[in-house]
């Protein structure tokens, strides 16, 4: 590793902008972000389906931003924050992985300089403020069972999704529950707010619950945003880390992509753009996911259009979507590969319809035959008239991602194309969510719980349904239903809840059984952590 002040020498900016957080990662003053980003190119990495074999996007993120400095190319990445609940529950580190990872690694995926921290602070601090309002009703008509807003803790931990707060005190009493830091509204707004005072505007408009006579409460109304704003002041300002070769990397935000939106942060974004010549972002979980979201949501409200796409795949993954299971992967299956790519084909007709040049590389496993990614190739060749371009950065760092980068710099060299979207912003909820199970989901079949259904009318009222849309669903599948693999149709959507994220600027449906506090898995993999503290899956 180099000093990270030498890494800000690297892009451009003055030292006197740097807010250090030790030798190895500091946060950059938002004084730093210039207005002009018309020369840099973005360029968005996303994946196919997740698999428990692993697709490697926030891999090949890092190893094309040290590609395109092998290029002699000015280059950045922007990735999100790891969340705890993850690292000690499923992934066991979340910075890339082989040749291409983020460092210090260590303290990239546990507390790094605390903005998670804040963001939960701020979350359960309002939380606070309206249980006082309630308690001496100082809103009238404002009681417990109004209280729509949840507390947040950055663990998985399930006995926590449903409890009853207030015990003891009638006034309080209340059935809730507990999200997770990465699905809070917070972690949305602080992802997605372009300046201070856009993050002020945003926190004040967070809906915190309903009056009797259904007159929605806001963070304004029970005075809690001056408080928030001064838990937020320092993580507002976007992180710096470095890659294994040097390469500058912005580490900042951290909401799912699955429960929430799933995108590091415009700011993030808009500093980079203003020393770059190339920015690398990446969008959480599957192209039906973060990609979809990041550009309904982010895209449109903060003006960051891609200029190419990067779906990643793998041998793995395929043949996991065709059938086989974890335990039988490094097996040749060509059968296999032929119906698992139809999640890949599916997928990448979507991507396509937002008008956006994209280019397919196979992040490679040792395990992979030739006849196995010919065949790949071949089918996306026939199908899509897509050239798929083989990606060995977690082997070769920079070195293995020198052609995909190159690739990238020949399809951001035409002008950049009109964006084509799947909704106006002037449709109503529903046919915004009709939309996007056709067009992302594969069905045209959506069921509406009694339940979701009214709150949606209600949201409507409310001139809510402006807003575009931020599904929580599976991750494991472009559908609802997290067993249905490949690319699924001839199934019924079911939406059981809608939540309105008014701060944010998103309405929030619930789908199938999606959660907003996920569980430990049986065997977790903090149980795996050695005796000298070193995170598992670190290289």
């Amino acid at each position: 590793m180099i000093p990270i002040s030498d890494v800000a020498e690297k892009l451009g900016i003055d030292h006197n902008m740097l807010i250090p957080y030790g030798k190895y990662k500091a946060k950059i003053h938002l004084d730093a972000i210039k207005k002009d980003t018309k020369k840099a190119k973005l360029i968005l990495v996303t994946a196919m389906t997740p698999t428990s074999a692993g697709e490697g996007k926030t891999t090949t993120t890092i190893g094309l931003t040290q590609a395109f400095g092998k290029l002699g190319l000015n280059a950045v990445a922007t990735l999100r924050e790891p969340s705890l609940g993850p690292i000690f529950g499923i992934k066991g580190g979340a910075t890339g992985g082989g040749l291409s990872q983020v460092v210090p690694e260590d303290e990239v995926n546990i507390h790094f300089t605390g903005d998670f921290h804040a963001i939960a602070s701020a979350h359960n601090l309002l939380a606070s403020f309206v249980d006082n309002i309630v308690y001496y009703n100082k809103i009238p008509s404002f009681n417990a069972s109004g209280i729509t807003w949840r507390r947040v803790t950055d663990m998985q931990d399930r006995a926590l999704r449903k409890i009853v707060s207030g015990i003891g005190d009638n006034k309080l009493l209340n059935e809730t529950g507990f999200d997770i830091v990465a699905a809070s509204e917070i972690m949305a707004i602080f992802a997605l707010s372009s300046s201070v005072s856009d993050l002020r505007n945003r926190l004040s408009r967070i809906v915190v619950g309903f009056t009797s006579d259904d007159r929605p409460v806001t963070a304004e109304d029970v005075g809690a945003v001056g408080p928030m704003m001064s838990l937020l002041s320092y993580a507002i300002h976007p992180n710096l880390v470095q890659t294994m070769e040097g390469q500058p990397v912005i580490v900042h935000a951290g909401p799912f992509a699955n429960i929430a939106h799933g995108c590091s942060s415009v700011l993030a974004d808009k500093l980079a753009l203003g020393y770059s010549d190339y920015v690398l972002t990446e969008a959480g979980f599957g192209a039906d996911l973060g990609f979809e979201k990041f550009m309904h949501i982010k895209a449109r409200s903060a003006q960051l259009e891609p200029d190419a796409v990067v779906l990643v795949t793998t041998v793995r993954a395929i043949k996991s979507h065709g059938g086989v299971p974890s335990d039988k992967l490094t097996q040749k299956d060509t059968n296999a590969i032929e119906k698992g790519i139809m999640n890949v084909l599916h997928l990448l007709g979507m991507i396509k319809s937002f008008n956006l040049p994209v280019a397919v590389t196979i992040n490679r496993h040792p395990s992979d035959t030739d006849e196995e990614v010919s065949l790949v190739k071949s089918i996306l060749k026939k199908s899509e008239g897509s050239k798929v371009i083989d990606s060995f950065v977690y082997a070769k760092g920079g070195d293995g991602g020198v052609e995909l980068a190159q690739e990238l710099v020949n399809l951001t060299s035409d002008k950049k194309r009109p964006v084509s979207y799947m909704y106006d912003m002037e449709s109503s909820i529903e046919e915004k969510v009709q939309s996007l199970a056709a067009n992302v989901y594969g069905t045209k079949d959506v069921k509406w719980s009694l339940a979701a259904s009214k709150k949606m009318k209600a949201f409507s009222q409310y001139g809510w349904d402006q807003l575009p849309v931020c599904m929580a669903k599976t991750h494991l599948s472009i559908s609802d239903k997290s067993k249905l693999k490949a690319a699924p149709s001839n199934y019924v959507f079911e939406i059981s809840d809608v939540r309105a994220s008014v701060g944010a600027g998103f309405i929030y449906p619930i789908a199938g059984k999606a959660l907003t506090m996920p569980g430990l898995p049986k065997t977790p993999r903090a149980l795996d952590i050695d005796k000298d503290n070193k995170i598992v899956g670190l290289s």
